[in-house]
């Protein structure tokens, strides 16, 4: 029997995260669903958890420390470097995009708009096979 999936979710928006949550439940309701509500407290959560999250999915925009940041902060670090970070926000940017690609995100996800569109894009992203 493998380990469920553990994913940390951070955003400053609580619909936000709930909406995400549902539908990574609705998935699998296995999911281990962790949210956090700014950037501080990602980097606080990812350092003290062991093992750590099969995937983060950041806010671009987020209080205390940007999602930029905290990606730059998780490619730095040995016990999180290889996690997949999609980053999830508002912003279609391509600027953006490109940058926190360059940065190392592994994907640059603008918010879909209903639970629907969240859950196609989830299914996508955990059906892709990490190397």
């Amino acid at each position: 029997m493998s380990k469920p999936i553990k994913i940390l979710f951070a955003d400053d928006d609580p619909d936000d995260r709930v909406l995400f949550c549902d539908a990574v439940k609705e998935i699998d309701p296995e999911i281990d669903c962790h949210t956090v509500n700014d950037g501080h407290s990602a980097l606080d959560w990812l350092m003290n958890n062991d093992p750590p999250p099969d995937y983060v999915f950041l806010d671009l925009r987020m209080p205390k420390i940007s999602g930029k940041k905290v990606l730059e902060q998780i490619r730095s670090n040995d016990k999180l470097k290889d996690i997949p970070v999609i980053i999830y926000t508002t912003s279609d940017d391509v600027e953006d995009s490109k940058n926190l690609s360059l940065s190392g995100a592994n994907h640059f996800v603008t918010k879909p708009a209903n639970t629907e569109e969240i859950y196609y894009l989830l299914s996508m992203v955990l059906a892709e096979k990490w190397i």
